[in-house]
Order: C-alpha cells, then sequence, then structure tokens
C-alpha cells in the first residue's frame, strides 16, 4: 500500500500520512522536520513539471491509476531529457569568477 505525505487540509485516510503538528518528544520532531522536507520537495516537482506539462493543471479523472502513474514518469523523462539537452545553454549565463571576491581568490592561493 502507497502512503502519501500531506498537510492537514487532507481528510484522515490510512494512506495520507501528516505530519505531526506539535511534535513533544526529539524523534517526533525530526520527524516531522523530514516529512516536511520531503513533502515541500514533492510538490516543487510536481510543480515544476505543471509548468511545463499544461495538461497536469487539469483534473485527470477520466485515466486509471496505472495510467495517471505511466503519464507522470513519461512527463519526469521527458523534464530530464529536456534539462540535460539545456545543460550547455547554462554554461553561457555562468561565469564562476563573478562570485569570488578579491579575499576569496587570496584564501584559494
Amino acid at each position: 500500500m502507497a502512503c502519501y505525505l500531506t498537510d492537514v487540509i487532507y481528510p484522515p485516510w490510512a494512506t495520507f500520512v501528516k505530519s505531526i503538528s506539535s511534535p513533544q518528544l526529539r524523534k517526533h520532531k525530526l520527524f516531522a522536520e523530514h516529512q516536511e522536507a520531503a513533502r515541500k520537495d514533492v510538490e516543487r516537482a510536481f510543480g515544476v513539471l505543471q509548468a511545463r506539462f499544461a495538461f497536469l493543471h487539469r483534473p485527470c479523472l477520466v485515466w486509471d491509476k496505472d495510467m495517471m502513474g505511466k503519464i507522470m514518469i513519461a512527463c519526469i523523462i521527458i523534464h530530464n531529457v529536456i534539462v540535460e539537452d539545456e545543460r550547455h545553454t547554462y554554461l553561457q549565463y555562468y561565469n564562476p569568477s563573478e562570485f569570488i571576491t578579491t579575499e576569496d581568490e587570496q584564501s584559494f592561493e
């Protein structure tokens, strides 16, 4: 059974793992921190995919779960291919020497 990291707006279903709202113990605080970080990473990644593939904005009620999973994997693969293809263009805009101050240069010598 799959579990989904959620926040407080989702219903209390067994597959939804919500963050601990007021963790008291150290291990609960650590769990809550890691869970929130993972959830935010997933939300950010999905936002990137939604920005690239407009059809992900709309509900996909007509697709079954297997098809949705395959479509998401395909979107991730296509996104990664595009990023890899565009990687060489990033170097045109990035000059590492712009970020090194004279103090930094002296510390490297």
